[in-house]
């Protein structure tokens, strides 16, 4: 048995990875909804994003390569084109939808609408038979589209635009993560690890969103004050600066998950999704102005009720059946960066970190 202060440690730690993650994931919520404000070209600023997350990744795996002393995997073209292609497309679109949804919906309305996207993931992973059927999932079901019924119902500050955008993102968003999941899962591909992951998806993802951003707001951009007809340097660089800030909260989010994941359990980051639904409601009734009726709180519990059913349901037939996906130990090759590294006696069998071999849960 693990003495007091190596528990002590290890819950601190714990803690404070979920807090980590927290600051990513909720910051970036809120950072879109604030940028949105003055700046009405969601297209762009999703291009700006994905420029400095490919730069973040690339500068990464350089760093990773050097300590480790491994090469990193890149991927042949034809590969690249084949496989890679259609996870990019569907993560694109779900991300540029949802950004561009913030010109019109409140945060709330968009947390709780994207959290539908639970419905649309199992959907998929029947489809590509990466989760058994089961009797439970139609409750989970009816709770999640009952709780997005009540949430929106005489909600008054309601839009249907970005309403439809959110559910298209949210529909569009379970085809990328069923694909994502079979990308990750494919050992002879090395995509294992996030870092890798987000490095070969950018360029694809920039292509594709490149002639809708032309098509939607490449005039306007051009013509903008704030950008391309700035009179004077601050603006530019104050513009150029906020943009920029989103693609690195971007990249410490999906770096967060990832280290969240492989230093607890995905469990972990499953219940910590769970709460931070309900951080970013009241932080955003709290400091945003979202007003939200009793109903749509019921609603909204309702909803989280679905989803925590569903968590509760993978936990348990996973822990009898065994993972399904490729464990991620801090053994791993892909775990080999100090702040990943785990000492010695967390890595016995009997270790409470032991539960790090549980699949890799995308939903």
């Amino acid at each position: 048995m693990a003495c007091p202060v190596q528990f002590l440690c290890k819950t601190v730690r714990n803690v404070g990875l979920v807090l980590f993650y927290y600051v990513f994931s909720i910051g970036i919520t809120f950072y879109n909804k604030w940028l949105m404000k003055g700046f009405h070209y969601p297209l762009f600023m999703t291009l700006v994003h994905l420029t400095m997350i490919f730069l973040l990744s690339t500068m990464t795996r350089h760093l990773v390569a050097r300590w480790t002393g491994k090469p990193r995997v890149v991927l042949s073209w034809r590969v690249y084109l084949v496989k890679v292609a259609p996870t990019a497309l569907a993560t694109v679109l779900d991300i540029g939808l949802s950004n561009w949804s913030f010109l019109f919906i409140t945060i709330s309305l968009y947390t709780m609408t994207k959290s539908s996207a639970v419905l649309f993931i199992l959907f998929f992973s029947l489809v590509f038979k990466l989760e058994e059927p089961n009797p439970y999932l139609v409750v989970v079901v009816v709770l999640i589209s009952s709780g997005l019924f009540m949430f929106t119902f005489e909600s008054t500050q309601f839009n249907m635009e970005g309403f439809l955008m959110v559910l298209l993102a949210a529909f569009i968003g379970g085809i990328r993560w069923t694909l994502t999941q079979i990308l990750m899962q494919k050992a002879e591909l090395g995509l294992q690890n996030p870092v890798d992951t987000m490095y070969h998806l950018q360029p694809l993802m920039f292509l594709c969103l490149f002639p809708l951003f032309l098509f939607n707001e490449g005039l306007g951009v051009s013509s903008s004050e704030k950008l391309f007809r700035v009179e004077h340097l601050p603006p530019l660089l104050y513009s150029l600066l906020t943009l920029s800030l989103g693609g690195a909260l971007a990249f410490g989010l999906g770096f967060s998950e990832f280290l969240l994941v492989s230093r607890t359990s995905s469990l972990t980051l499953s219940i910590a999704g769970i709460f931070k639904e309900v951080c970013t409601l009241l932080l955003a009734a709290g400091f945003m102005g979202d007003r939200m009726s009793a109903v749509n709180w019921l609603g909204f519990a309702v909803c989280l009720s679905g989803i925590s059913l569903h968590v509760g349901l993978k936990t348990y037939y996973s822990r009898n059946k065994g993972p399904s996906l490729r464990p991620l130990t801090s053994k791993s090759s892909e775990l080999e960066l100090p702040l990943l590294r785990a000492d010695e006696d967390e890595d016995s069998p009997g270790g409470e970190d032991s539960d790090c071999g549980q699949e890799i849960s995308l939903h």
